[in-house]
């Protein structure tokens, strides 16, 4: 499975309520709530190249599946972590939040859930 393509931000759930839970300004939230984003993702067997685009906002990750990289969080912090891939998911755990990223057809969810609070992307291939 191969998860090359750019998709764009169709919708989100809980947006407002887990950035703030993240610790990130009101002022970031409302910015950013309702800006349409653009993910890159290049994928070279293990390795995998992730650009996300929101506005100004450009985030950048690189990681090669099982082993340790580091990982920029949504508030900016640098984080390392270990992904894994479980069939059609990319799953990873960021100082107690959990990301998963799942690709089904031309549809990419990812969801991130800390605690009991769960932040839901759904992005479609463009």
């Amino acid at each position: 499975m191969n998860f090359s393509g750019k998709y764009e931000l169709q919708s989100q759930e809980n947006f407002e309520p887990f950035m703030k839970a993240i610790g990130l300004p009101d002022d970031q939230i409302q910015k950013g709530k309702d800006i349409k984003s653009i993910s890159e993702i290049v994928q070279d067997g293990k390795k995998f190249k992730i650009t996300v685009t929101t506005g100004s906002k450009v985030v950048h990750s690189e990681f090669t599946i099982g082993e340790e990289s580091e990982l920029e969080m949504l508030t900016g912090e640098k984080v390392k972590t270990v992904v894994q891939l479980e069939g059609n998911k990319l799953i990873t755990n960021l100082k107690g939040l959990k990301s998963v990223t799942e690709l089904n057809g031309d549809t990419i969810t990812h969801t991130m859930t800390m605690g009991d609070l769960t932040y839901k992307r759904v992005s479609k291939r463009i």
